[in-house]
């Protein structure tokens, strides 16, 4: 047997020895459904907490949109993994109040339209030598802004 060969039956045997390895994970924190049931529009703020506790996403620049969210993975050796099953609750708060409750699962995911608009950064183009060699001449080793003479 050639080395050639005895190097593609190891290389064989061992892909199989570990394609057996499954793993199913758990990622978030879904609340109950009984829970999920006893949310309301016009709910407040600490009355959606004390009864979900706290979210796993406050989305946006306000507090005023929660997510809970979970999904279950399966993951085997090599393959690329493959979701299961996922869940989405959005809360959005108006006034302080619950103004919108959405759920979303797996089946779900190909509905939502992505927005196209793009945010412009606010920054000025930097030119091609003061984005390369701006530093320059701007570090100091110890980052307290003293002169080292003065320690």
């Amino acid at each position: 047997m050639s080395i050639r060969n005895l190097l593609f039956l190891s290389a064989l045997l061992l892909n199989t020895a570990c394609s057996s390895d499954l793993f199913i994970e758990h990622n978030g924190n879904m609340p109950e459904d009984r829970y999920l049931q006893r949310l309301h529009v016009g709910q407040s703020k600490e009355e959606v907490y004390e009864l979900l506790g706290a979210p796993n996403l406050v989305a946006g620049l306000s507090d005023n949109h929660w997510v809970y969210m979970s999904s279950t993975i399966r993951r085997i050796a090599f393959e690329k993994p493959t979701e299961l099953d996922r869940e989405v609750v959005a809360v959005t708060f108006k006034d302080n109040k619950v103004s919108r409750i959405d759920k979303r699962t797996l089946a779900d995911a190909n509905k939502i339209k992505i927005d196209s608009d793009e945010t412009k950064a606010t920054e000025r183009e930097q030119g091609f030598f003061r984005k390369y060699f701006g530093g320059v001449g701007q570090y100091q080793m110890f980052g307290n802004g003293k002169n080292n003479r003065d320690m």
